[in-house]
């Protein structure tokens, strides 16, 4: 038995940590009505691959909060050799204490990490944190059609039972206090390209790893990704562009 983490194990110096890319992040950005300075924070930011391309484009500040230390200490290693450390500053913290340590943001970004906390939760908890007029942008994972095949539901039942469709997540957020100005749904390719192809092979290779609890890890992250071959482009992240009413 070993004390190897499999989180570290399957995922040490990978620059994506979730479906997503530096093109479609800049892309969203684009979308927001009006160039945004001031306070800006990246919730559930991982090792910062959205964080830097926040600090590169709006040459600002970025606030980049994550929970587990790991992940900041990569970060902080990227942005100096990116340099931009002078514009990234990293938080060990739970998302949910967001509005205790900080208030009048302007921007609130947030990739593939809402539902750690529950979507509609997380917009709820974050509004009172918001500049009034200000924006949320925020991806997640999404219902596109009604028929999925039959085991991609069942994988979801127990993978993520809280998942909704685009629909039920835009009335979330209106339900939280948001104006819903636009969306954006990730490719596949953002899935594939240096987050999938890379998991692929490592996760094959922890199978036999002397720990059982980094087999299991493996081998879910592999039945995850056999789910989105089989998905039929039922499932995808949406990102949602949020203005606080």
């Amino acid at each position: 038995m070993s004390d190897a983490n499999p989180i570290d194990l399957l995922f040490a110096g990978l620059r994506k940590l979730g479906p997503g890319s530096d093109a479609d992040t800049s892309q969203v950005l684009d979308m927001l009505p009006e160039r945004v300075h001031g306070m800006i924070v990246d919730a559930g930011c991982g090792t910062g691959r959205s964080t830097l391309v926040l600090a590169k484009r709006l040459q600002t500040l970025v606030h980049a909060v994550d929970s587990y230390e790991p992940f900041l200490r990569e970060l902080d290693e990227h942005a100096e050799q990116a340099g931009l450390a002078h514009l990234v500053r990293t938080h060990c913290m739970d998302m949910s204490d967001i509005p205790q340590r900080f208030e009048d943001i302007d921007l609130l970004w947030s990739e593939g990490a809402a539902y750690t906390i529950g979507f509609p939760h997380a917009l709820q908890t974050w509004h009172s944190a918001l500049k009034p007029r200000r924006f949320v942008v925020v991806s997640e994972l999404c219902w596109l059609r009604e028929d999925a095949p039959l085991e991609v539901r069942q994988f979801f039942r127990s993978g993520y039972p809280g998942m909704r469709t685009v629909q039920a997540n835009q009335s979330a957020a209106r339900e939280a206090g948001y104006e819903v100005l636009a969306q954006h749904t990730l490719p596949r390719e953002a899935w594939i390209e240096g987050y999938y192809e890379i998991l692929v092979p490592r996760a094959q290779a922890l199978l036999d790893h002397a720990d059982p609890c980094v087999q299991d890890f493996a081998a879910e992250t592999l039945e995850e990704i056999r789910i989105f071959g089989r998905a039929d482009d039922s499932y995808a992240y949406v990102f949602f562009v949020l203005r606080k009413i």
